[in-house]
Order: structure tokens, then sequence, then C-alpha cells
């Protein structure tokens, strides 16, 4: 994992078409702007991961529905 120091208005770049930037720190919450094409999906992890379980759940009934 790399870890970055960057401080309120600084900016870090992902490839040529992603870029965070910190917008605001607060105690210990940081706020990010991120500006990625549409085609990039961009999620907090948690979403993500109940977009990934969703899916297997989707995929395995999928399979047992066409087993019967």
């Amino acid at each position: 994992m790399l870890v970055l120091s960057r401080q309120k208005d600084e900016s870090i770049m992902i490839g040529d078409d992603v870029e965070i930037t910190i917008v605001d720190v607060r105690g210990d919450k940081v706020r990010l702007g991120i500006n990625a094409p549409r085609n990039i999906a961009v999620h907090r992890k948690e979403i993500y991961n109940a977009i990934q379980n969703e899916k297997e759940n989707h995929e395995q009934h999928a399979h047992t529905a066409g087993n019967k």
C-alpha cells in the first residue's frame, strides 16, 4: 500500500484520469473530492462490498434456479 501525506486543497493522481483532492480535514475525518470519468465507478468501500455481495447472491440464485 502506498501511503501519502497531503494537506487541504492538495491532490493525488491515479493514472491520467482520476484526481483525488483533500477538500477538508476536521478532527479524525477527511473529506475527499474525486474527479473520475463516468465509466469508472467510485464508491465508499462498504457500499462497494454490499454491491459485490448482492452480485454474488444474484449469481448464486441464478445458478440454483437454472439447475431446477
